[in-house]
């Protein structure tokens, strides 16, 4: 087996928990457009084009409000600008990589590739290991992500209400600490980054995420600096 499936397949395997909670939150997004006015093509788009569970809702709602062209376009990049992040950290690593790959990989970049990702890249991963783990993850999230929309967008309304599938959501994002917390400065930034989140939960338009996921890297920056000093 060459190398680059062999990266891939570690890649997969690693994400593979955390479908317990994708694939259900994917399931939840696609009952919620079942239960718009929304065509279900066009709200099962929202997952290949926006790929991004909490925007993607917050995206169906405007839509079957009948919001604004521009409401329903800045909202979502409010809310995914965490990602900003994200690329911001991959980037030493991405750099090692084609012009051609920088451009296309981001595409299936998403909180769980990002965390499995980043807790296996050394500063001497080599081209193979970045580009191909992370697309072991990234794209059995997105494969996972797009049956378990299309399963919602299906089953609709024949989705008992006492199942109550909204844990998943919480699921899928402790399920993203494990990895997170191997070091103090890790801990760190979970905790003020989770204490954070919870204290902003009513700002608007999901900004509080963006908020929880500053405070939580500054922490966690501040506390690496302390350990480190």
């Amino acid at each position: 087996m060459s190398l680059s499936r062999v990266r891939f397949v570690e890649g997969a395997k690693a994400v593979s928990p955390i479908l317990l909670g994708a694939v259900p939150f994917g399931l939840i997004v696609g009952v919620t457009i079942a239960g718009t006015d929304i065509n279900n093509w066009v709200g099962w788009s929202t997952s290949w084009l926006v790929f991004a569970g909490a925007a993607q809702l917050v995206l169906i709602e405007l839509l079957n409000s009948g919001s604004l062209a521009a409401v329903a376009i800045a909202t979502p990049l409010i809310i995914n600008l965490r990602h900003a992040m994200y690329s911001a950290a991959l980037a030493p690593h991405f750099g090692k990589l084609s012009s051609a790959d920088r451009l296309w990989l981001p595409y299936v970049l998403t909180d769980q590739a990002f965390v499995i990702s980043a807790s296996r890249y050394e500063p001497d991963s080599d081209a193979t290991t970045i580009k191909y783990f992370y697309l072991g993850a990234a794209l059995t999230l997105w494969v996972g992500w797009q049956i378990g929309t299309i399963v919602g967008i299906t089953l609709g309304a024949q989705v008992p209400a006492e199942w109550s599938l909204d844990f998943t959501i919480a699921l899928v994002f402790l399920g993203l600490l494990a990895p997170a917390v191997s070091t103090r400065p890790g801990l760190v930034a979970a905790v003020v980054g989770g204490g954070v989140a919870v204290l902003a939960l009513d700002f608007p338009n999901g900004t509080g995420i963006i908020v929880a996921a500053t405070a939580g890297v500054v922490a966690g920056s501040i506390a690496d600096w302390r350990l480190h000093k």
